[in-house]
């Protein structure tokens, strides 16, 4: 082994408590009479609020009607549902009567439906709405351990949430319930997660209480949040990252707004001006597209001083090392002239924003750095609940191109063949109904095997630098990791999306998807006409262009893994078309598989 790194932050929380339902009896201890505000969410474009104690009433009679319909102790219950105050209280429902919480994602394929009602056997099912009823409703005919389905909106022909909440009420055995809290231990399985994976079938991650409850111990105190701490949430609940740092904000008493529409994200945060959120990389790029696009329609003076201040900030050194004084100067400048006013954009009040799910290019890191909104970058799997490192502003362990330190309670180890192994109280349970697959993952001495390689620098902050599966062996017998010059050539502003390929081939080729809104901005500078998308990327001053982009970042590599060739394409890949999971990873095999076309050309004589 090359080296084990015992947890590096010191600092842990003491006073958690050993279920994860039992967070909102503690907040309600120790904040209700400080917020009116504990899960706010939009009703008719208006904010509805509801306080901790109408949170843990209304639970708990969720709870009676799950027990007056019969759920018992490990009774499976899922929860295909967007983000929503009823969300949580459903799932802690669930909860405190023993019973399963599987969360669902939305937008996964019907025959991901189908596999995960029938492998985890759900006796309930809860919706948003008539859109996820009409994506399930023949495969709840045909699974027949299903035994009621409710709606959090109302549909026609399908139960309210309300029903039953009433049901609940006429039937509350509060010496039941507690009878049935006091039976549930720390290590007792509290949900299900199936991970949505890049290929083949889910897996049914067994999370505990004590898994997740562990992260509120270690994440929190390296983050700079407490109760004055308004945050929004658009991440879905439905992956461990949103659903752990949620369990947190109940502990901190923070006040989360749950984003109705993704679309209205801008708006929203004007209204609730959060001090911190959390984020994947995705939404972060193209926030800072819009910034760009925004900045380069100014004219004169103004798009000159815009350029002028956003180049300074991709020089910012977040470790604060090299900052010197007149690069201090100009930076205070910068802020008097553009970096307030982005600040605005978000509510004039951000403090931070947690960034996970995926790498985060450096480039960006340094950017928001400078305008005054760190992004905190760590690293995890749902395997491990999530976090296993992470960056900190409290630690001053501040890095780009990291994911910052081993979480306090972890022992981290980079295996001979650079795979990062993680032990500690996070690591999950085993894959529900899958033995084989758990003994593959867990070894012997309890450490679980991420298949992510990795690597400690100098400052012993861990880089992520692969991924075992991705790497692939040219025709010249020369191994490429694909997530390395993925990572690298995605810190050029005119890159969004990109995959490797070339595997048995000569030489590392491309599929790359332009910013198209940077490359629209950069036509019209140079005068290129581009009515399309389609027209831009067969448009050879742009083809030129990224061809120079390229090159620049090929320097840094050896020429094995440069890129020789590459294809652009006209379209970003996303979830809906089945190209990226959920947690917003590219799904390798489809994407190659659906542009077989270019990649042909890229390798053709």
């Amino acid at each position: 082994m090359k080296r084990d790194f015992q947890g590096g932050i010191p600092k842990t929380l003491t006073d958690v408590p050993p279920r994860l339902f039992d967070l909102i009896p503690l907040y309600i201890n120790r904040y209700s009479g400080r917020h009116d505000c504990l899960f706010g969410g939009k009703v008719n474009g208006k904010w509805m609020k509801y306080d901790g104690k109408t949170v843990k009433e209304v639970t708990d009679n969720i709870s009676f009607g799950l027990l007056k319909l019969g759920v018992k102790r490990d009774d499976k219950i899922a929860l295909i549902a967007n983000n929503c105050p009823e969300w949580n209280m459903i799932d802690l429902a669930a909860q405190q009567i023993g019973a399963i919480c599987v969360p669902i994602y939305p937008t996964i394929s019907q025959s991901d439906y189908e596999y995960i009602f029938n492998h985890s056997e759900a006796k309930i099912i809860f919706i948003s709405g008539r859109l996820i009823y009409n994506k399930i409703t023949s495969m709840t005919k045909d699974t027949s351990s299903i035994g009621s389905l409710f709606s959090i909106k109302p549909v026609e022909g399908v139960r309210h949430l309300d029903e039953l909440i009433e049901l609940g009420k006429a039937n509350q055995d509060r010496a039941a319930l507690d009878a049935i809290e006091a039976s549930i231990k720390t290590d007792d399985i509290a949900t299900i997660i199936y991970t949505s994976g890049t290929l083949g079938q889910p897996k049914g991650v067994m999370l505990s209480h004590k898994n997740i409850l562990s992260m509120i111990r270690q994440l929190h105190p390296v983050y700079p949040i407490d109760e004055t701490h308004d945050q929004i949430c658009y991440l879905p609940l439905s992956h461990i990252y949103e659903r752990t740092i949620n369990y947190g904000r109940i502990f901190l008493g923070t006040a989360t707004y749950y984003v109705e529409n993704i679309g209205r994200i801008l708006q929203d945060i004007q209204e609730i001006k959060p001090k911190s959120f959390s984020s994947v990389p995705r939404m972060i790029e193209k926030i800072y597209s819009g910034i760009m696009r925004k900045g380069l329609m100014q004219k004169g003076l103004q798009r000159n001083i815009f350029k002028w201040a956003m180049s300074l900030a991709e020089r910012f050194d977040e470790t604060r090392r090299s900052n010197g004084f007149f690069y201090r100067k100009k930076l205070r400048l910068a802020d008097m002239l553009v970096y307030g006013k982005i600040r605005q954009m978000f509510g004039g009040r951000l403090e931070l924003i947690i960034v996970g799910g995926a790498a985060i290019q450096p480039r960006l890191v340094k950017i928001f750095g400078a305008i005054g909104i760190p992004l905190i970058e760590g690293y995890g799997l749902t395997e491990t609940s999530p976090v296993v490192a992470t960056n900190s502003i409290v630690t001053g362990k501040l890095k780009a191109g990291t994911v910052g330190e081993p979480l306090s309670a972890q022992t981290v180890r980079i295996a001979e063949n650079g795979e990062i192994l993680v032990k500690g109280d996070n690591v999950f349970a085993g894959y529900y109904k899958d033995e084989e697959k758990t003994r593959e993952a867990i070894d012997a001495d309890g450490f679980f095997h991420t298949g992510d390689i990795g690597e400690f620098d100098e400052d012993g902050m861990l880089k992520i630098t692969g991924r075992i599966k991705d790497i692939f062996k040219t025709s010249m017998g020369k191994y490429v990791s694909p997530a390395l010059l993925e990572s690298k050539v995605c810190e050029s502003p005119f890159v969004s999306q990109m995959l490797i390929v070339g595997e048995n081939q000569k030489f590392a080729g491309a599929l790359i998807v332009p910013s198209f809104d940077y490359v629209k901005a950069w036509c019209e500078e140079n005068g290129i006409a581009c009515k399309s998308n389609k027209e831009m990327i067969k448009n050879h001053e742009v083809i030129n262009c990224f061809r120079n982009e390229i090159a620049k970042y090929n320097k840094e590599f050896g020429d094995y893994e440069q890129i020789k060739r590459f294809e652009l394409i006209d379209h970003e890949w996303s979830i809906e078309a089945g190209e990226m999971t959920p947690s917003l990873k590219l799904k390798r095999n489809v994407i190659i598989e659906r542009h077989a076309a270019e990649i042909g050309r890229i390798f053709s004589e």
